[in-house]
């Protein structure tokens, strides 16, 4: 964590990952994308630990607080990665081999979890670093869009009756929240919703010409695919604003519950003296990238409160981190004992 390591600034911190899985008799590089890989195990299944090693901007102090361990990274996500870590290398399992990733860009473009899913070959089990809670496994996250909303016009004395481009601007977002709350009539649960936040607003002008721009991602529920989203957006906006759609657009994914991963999951959680639930999430992960295209069973679990993501007061329980790694290594352990499961 004291390795600052916003994302596209990862290359120190995934040498010093790839070093220590060294040191800790992990076989470890570094592969085209930046990912740090690191291999352990001869076993015939094959088990994946996907994290990221990437971080919002904003650098903390790395401090630590009776039992609280505060810091840039702590619950997203360099605690579950680095209890993915300390887990694969306790395993013993003889049947099992274990892949840990610690992958580049993944609050940007995900570029490192896409060089995976087509250059690395599907695994029989896929477990994503992402803060659940010790004794909760995530199966879904939402899908996400980001459109760029630009307005552009002549500029006109403000005592004439032009509309100006901050005002057709704002009359584009009202016209978003009014037709999300339409499409959300009868859905409960926020991951069934239709989520729009403004990221950003900016306007401009050289004296001749002026531009209004905002930034508008939506979460996407299940049902709705980005082509979809797109022509939605396009059809409500009409063509007095420019429309483009940013990188990493991705669908909604619930991983199915009757998977020998799942049922392994929740009798390791059980055994820690827990009471597993299940989540789903209303962001979006690395899982979004990989799971469509693999099709293995996948679950999201690791130590730490996902409300602390991205905030100034990001801390973990270095007790709930331990706990974490007892799991994931007893998860490890139940798919290598009933490798059937693995099957199903």
């Amino acid at each position: 964590m004291e390795i600052y390591s916003p994302t596209y600034s990862e290359g120190e911190a995934v040498g010093y990952l790839t070093e220590q899985m060294e040191n800790t008799g992990f076989q470890a590089e570094i592969d085209p994308a930046g990912n740090a890989i690191g291999r352990i195990g001869s076993g015939e299944q094959h088990v994946l630990l996907l994290g990221h090693i990437d971080t919002v901007p904003g650098k903390l102090p790395v401090r630590k607080q009776g039992d609280l361990l505060f810091g840039r990274g702590a619950v997203d996500a360099k605690g579950p990665l680095a209890a993915f870590v300390a887990a694969a290398s306790q395993c013993t399992n003889q049947n099992i081999r274990i892949t840990v990733v610690g992958a580049v860009h993944e609050e940007g473009n995900s570029a490192g979890a896409s060089h995976l899913r087509e250059h690395f070959p599907k695994p029989d089990a896929l477990i994503i670093g992402e803060p659940s809670g010790w004794d909760q496994v995530t199966l879904g996250y939402k899908g996400s869009v980001t459109y760029m909303l630009t307005a552009t016009s002549d500029v006109a004395h403000p005592a004439s009756k032009k509309t100006g481009v901050c005002e057709t601007t704002v009359t584009a977002w009202d016209k978003i929240v009014t037709w999300t709350n339409e499409f959300n009539q009868g859905r409960s649960m926020t991951f069934e919703k239709l989520t729009p936040t403004l990221r950003t607003m900016h306007s401009d002008s050289d004296g001749i010409v002026e531009h209004a721009q905002l930034q508008v991602t939506f979460r996407l529920p299940e049902g709705l695919s980005v082509p979809e989203m797109d022509s939605q957006i396009r059809d409500l906006i009409g063509n007095d604003i420019a429309i483009e759609s940013l990188a990493a657009a991705v669908p909604a994914y619930r991983a199915p519950k009757n998977t020998g991963l799942v049922r392994s999951a929740l009798a390791s959680i059980r055994t820690e003296g827990g009471k597993p639930r299940f989540l789903l999430k209303t962001g979006t992960s690395d899982m979004n990238i990989v799971a469509p295209t693999w099709g293995c069973p996948t679950i999201a679990y690791g130590p730490g409160d996902s409300s602390l993501d991205h905030t100034p007061d990001e801390h973990v329980s270095l007790s709930e981190f331990r706990r974490s790694i007892v799991v994931i290594r007893d998860i490890i352990e139940r798919l290598g004992t009933s490798g059937q499961l693995l099957k199903k």
